[in-house]
């Protein structure tokens, strides 16, 4: 029997270089809860997001999900910022948000802004559409769609960022910075055209529960 003051289990389906799937990591680990783990990888077998099983943890075959015990259900959660508004509510320790009303916009305004506006450019999915169907350079492609979003996002920042993106607490915004930059190095995206995005990843590189997030951390790391 599950007592009420007890945390519920949480399982996070997922892949460890997965943008979204880190977002959730950092929002996860920040507010210090504890979650099991299902690896899903998007290349074995053809993506093992595409197999039966997970078609029934969540029909867009995309990565990451959440699974949780809410109200004596079980809900499964996709969408990487849904799943951080979720968190916060049910767990408000150390929230994702600004206190703020305006605060609290702007972090949400540049999540978004590499949550719909960078990431579905980069995805996967589009560089081999690119590479295999247009017969055109993915590289290239990512490299302008990704450059041309985080100058955007600095120019945000400068306006915004105190320690972090937002001010002086982590924030939603800071938990989508981290992997798009981890993302545009892979990529060889010069960033020294983003001195204060840079800035804001390495205060968060310090923090344990970043730390704990990163992708390199995850147990199904590849080198």
């Amino acid at each position: 029997m599950t007592t009420p003051n007890a945390r519920p289990h949480l399982h996070l389906y997922g892949t460890w270089r997965s943008s979204a799937t880190w977002r959730v990591r950092i929002a996860l680990a920040q507010k210090g809860l504890d979650w099991a783990y299902t690896p899903i990888h998007l290349k074995n077998g053809g993506g093992q997001q595409f197999t039966e099983a997970y078609d029934r943890i969540n029909p867009m075959h995309q990565v990451p999900v959440l699974e949780v015990e809410d109200g004596g259900e079980t809900l499964r959660l996709a969408q990487s910022l849904v799943i951080v508004d979720y968190l916060d509510e049910r767990f408000p320790q150390k929230p994702m948000l600004p206190q703020g009303r305006g605060a609290r916009a702007k972090a949400r305004q540049i999540a978004e802004m590499i949550n719909s506006g960078i990431q579905p450019l980069q995805n996967t999915i589009v560089q081999n559409y690119v590479r295999d169907t247009l017969k055109a350079d993915d590289a290239a492609w990512v490299q302008h769609w990704v450059s041309r979003g985080l100058e955007a996002v600095e120019r945000v920042l400068v306006t915004t960022a105190g320690t972090y993106a937002v001010g002086d607490d982590v924030t939603v915004a800071d938990a989508c910075i981290v992997p798009e930059l981890y993302f545009a190095r892979r990529f060889n995206i010069d960033l020294a055209a983003f001195p204060t995005l840079v800035r804001v990843d390495a205060a968060c590189a310090a923090l344990p529960a970043f730390e704990k997030a990163h992708a390199r951390a995850q147990l199904d790391a590849e080198p």
